[in-house]
């Protein structure tokens, strides 16, 4: 029997939302709580004898694990939720839904919802925790799942073919340095010196595309925050997991119902500089917040992070000069670029290759502004070689260049030998 059987799937989500329906009021529904559990099984049996639903003895436990998913869960979703081995679910609509697995994507046939209001459910039920709501006249909505993996929906007008859920999942162990290594992301070099350059609170953008990891490498960043400095994290959706203890997480708010007001990234960004952060950590940069940014790295807050979608180190220079026009200030573009060279100090450019894999294929230093163009300046970077069968083969190199944020991080006491620093060709 497939797990998520059309017809079994009707059977299902009748008995749960009837099972749901005679449940006490207020009663905590989740896994944890033995007496909704057993409240839940009691009301299936009754049902299952009342309605004469004839249920073989062999699936009752597996029926029964489905209609639990339906009430205490994510219904259809739930299973693939707890499978690890799944990066990202895409449900593009109620019979069809692809997973990622290993940076590849492939259809799960054995995902069905009933319809699409049976999407929509499952939808309300991952919001409402939130207090966001979503419905014909605000049809988008951002949210988490509660071990802060990043969920979009969308409904009805927008969504023509029915409503869809996309959800980047995220490991329930963060990922360290040394996974990153392990999976070939980077050298132990390149780790070496980006932790140098975090401690030494040097401004940092991880810019990629979507999909290249660019908030896991922030996170993992962010874990050479030294842990007596306060941090001010700011995100649409929370999905930063610090491991710091003085740690204040801020997260947007969309409006509710006609007096409801929003508080934008950029409404917590100016909010933040009144709270004493010693780091701000933006998840993402993508609108008028970024001058907010630019500004708080430029008047005292040295160290903060942030990601911004870009496909190379250069074309985050020209993203971040659009986004701060964005914000609405006319501003010369010989100021904002500036601004961007005084304030950005290395750009971390992450990639997602076409055999899946993710690599930092840059570590670039903002390097000062001559005339009008900024200059940049590659301390490590990717170089592919031919590969096979798809495979993407290569190696980290160093450009030969000594950093120019040394003297930095010499005032940090950090040091290292100067053959990090050369290419291949010359070791």
């Amino acid at each position: 029997m497939a797990v998520y059987d059309r017809e079994l799937a009707k059977t299902v989500l009748w008995l749960a939302q009837k099972i749901e329906s005679s449940l006490p009021e207020g009663m905590p529904l989740d896994r944890g709580n033995e007496k909704a559990l057993e409240q839940i099984l009691r009301r299936f049996e009754r049902a299952r004898q009342h309605d004469s639903i004839k249920i073989r003895p062999e699936d009752e436990e597996h029926v029964f694990e489905m209609i639990l998913n339906e009430i205490v869960g994510f219904g259809p979703l739930q299973h693939i939720l707890d499978d690890e081995s799944v990066t990202e679910v895409m449900v593009n609509r109620a019979d069809l839904t692809y997973v990622e697995r290993k940076g590849k994507l492939g259809v799960a046939e054995e995902i069905q919802f009933v319809n699409d209001a049976h999407v929509e459910r499952v939808i309300n039920k991952i919001i409402k925790p939130l207090g966001r709501q979503v419905d014909a006249k605000s049809p988008l909505v951002d949210a988490r799942l509660p071990d802060g993996s990043r969920v979009n929906a969308m409904i009805a007008p927008c969504a023509i073919d029915g409503p869809n859920i996309t959800i980047r999942k995220f490991s329930k162990n963060p990922f360290s340095m040394q996974d990153l290594i392990n999976f070939g992301s980077l050298t132990e070099d390149m780790a070496s010196f980006l932790e140098a350059c975090v401690v030494a609170k040097l401004n940092i953008v991880v810019s990629g595309g979507t999909g290249s990891g660019k908030t896991t490498l922030l996170n993992v960043l962010s874990s050479f925050i030294p842990a007596d400095e306060r941090i001010i994290t700011i995100e649409d959706a929370a999905e930063l997991s610090l491991l710091q203890e003085h740690v204040v997480r801020l997260e947007t708010k969309k409006p509710i119902g006609p007096n409801s007001t929003e508080v934008s990234i950029r409404d917590l960004v100016r909010n933040s500089l009144r709270m004493r952060p010693e780091r701000i950590v933006v998840g993402e940069c993508r609108g008028g917040e970024a001058l907010d940014m630019l500004q708080a790295m430029n008047t005292g807050q040295d160290g903060s992070l942030t990601t911004i979608h870009a496909n190379t180190p250069r074309d985050t220079l020209s993203r971040l000069t659009t986004l701060v026009l964005m914000s609405g200030m006319s501003l010369p573009i010989l100021v904002i670029m500036q601004q961007i060279a005084a304030a950005v100090d290395l750009i971390v450019q992450q990639a997602r290759m076409r055999d899946g894999s993710r690599k930092i294929t840059n570590i670039t230093e903002v390097a000062g502004l001559e005339g009008d163009t900024i200059i940049l300046q590659d301390v490590f970077s990717f170089v592919e070689k031919p590969g096979v069968d798809g495979a993407v083969k290569g190696q980290f190199e160093a450009s030969g260049r000594r950093p120019l944020c040394e003297a930095r991080l010499k005032s940090y006491d950090i040091t290292f030998p100067a053959k990090m620093f050369m290419p291949p060709s010359r070791l």
